[in-house]
């Protein structure tokens, strides 16, 4: 069952339309977009964008609620794919979290969210 805890939050300003439970990542203009295939991840969504310039609240730290892309195992490194959702981390992605509980696709899970930016060797 997937849940947060010792979560922070912030709101952010977003691009484009944004589902929640989804990665983002900061852009240069300030505003939120889900983040490139393999690519560094901000926040994940604890609410949804339905419009571009829409505020939505974020969770950068702590353990979070994500939606899988593909199956993902217990502990294994998350990176996310270019829709904003968890996936197994591959050769040279970064590393957004890991993954506290299994799961399958479309499936909300939890993550131990990391921002350090470290690549999948």
């Amino acid at each position: 069952m997937a849940f947060y805890e010792n979560v922070s939050t912030r709101t952010y300003i977003a691009g484009a339309v944004i589902p929640q439970f989804s990665f983002v990542q900061l852009a240069a203009n300030g505003k939120v977009l889900v983040p490139a295939l393999g690519g560094r991840a901000d926040a994940t969504t604890m609410t949804e964008s339905t419009a571009v310039d829409q505020a939505i609240t974020g969770a950068y730290d702590g353990r979070v609620m994500v939606k899988a892309g593909g199956a993902i195992a217990r502990g294994g490194p998350v990176a996310t794919n270019a829709a904003g959702l968890a996936v197994a981390a591959a050769l040279g992605n970064v590393i957004v979290g890991y993954a506290l509980e299994a799961a399958v696709i479309n499936q909300i899970m939890t993550v131990e969210i990391n921002r350090a930016g470290t690549l999948q060797p």
